[in-house]
């Protein structure tokens, strides 16, 4: 089985998990072994899965500022678990490929396996919000119509990345293409790199 059918069939059982309480503070039951790779994956989608709804309540214009303030504080800290978990996945592929002949002049991809992998996990929540926006039973023909044509968009995105998923693995496995890992070295939550907290 490919690595992308994998990710998919994660990213999907872990957004129905979500959606079954649709609630930004239930606690995940990942069915996975832990340290295995779907352990890894079902985590990441459902930390997706939670800040995308964050994302949508901190929107609405009647929100109280203070609800507002903390609830952009636990975004924040999302993102940055959210950056740990890639690099973590990162380093399964890495661990992976270590003994991996590098061919000579075998390339450099634009982004690691994982972040590619990011972006599917995103899909998945776009492409089950955009369905259930096609069954609104309050929406316009108008609106129906169109998130259907954005559904079958996203669907075929989430085709064209999986091959391109699958193939840099291949070319990575086969030497053709090497990885490296760079760490994101985000300053803003760092204490000794973010001016305005070290200033105080």
């Amino acid at each position: 089985m490919n690595f992308s059918n994998i990710c998919n069939r994660v990213f999907q059982e872990a957004t129905l998990m979500y959606h079954k309480t649709d609630d930004v503070n239930a606690q995940p039951v990942n069915p996975y072994k832990n340290g295995g790779i779907e352990f890894l994956l079902f985590s990441k989608n459902w930390i997706d899965a939670v800040q995308w709804h964050l994302e949508d309540i901190i929107r609405d214009p009647k929100i109280d500022p203070t609800e507002a303030l903390t609830i952009k504080r636990r975004i924040d800290k999302s993102n940055q678990e959210r950056t740990d978990l890639v690099e973590f996945i990162d380093g399964y592929f890495m661990d992976k490929f270590k003994d991996v002949k590098v061919l000579p002049g075998a390339g450099l991809n634009t982004e690691t396996p994982a972040w590619a992998v990011d972006r599917l996990s995103i899909l998945a929540l776009k492409i089950y919000h955009m369905e259930q926006e096609t069954l609104r039973p309050d929406a316009t023909a108008q609106h129906l119509e169109s998130c259907k044509q954005k559904h079958q968009i996203l669907l075929t995105q989430r085709e064209d990345l999986s091959r391109a998923i699958d193939e840099l693995l291949a070319d990575i496995e086969a030497g053709k293409k090497y990885m490296k890992l760079y760490k994101q070295m985000k300053m803003y939550n760092d204490p000794t790199l973010n001016p305005v907290l070290y200033k105080k």
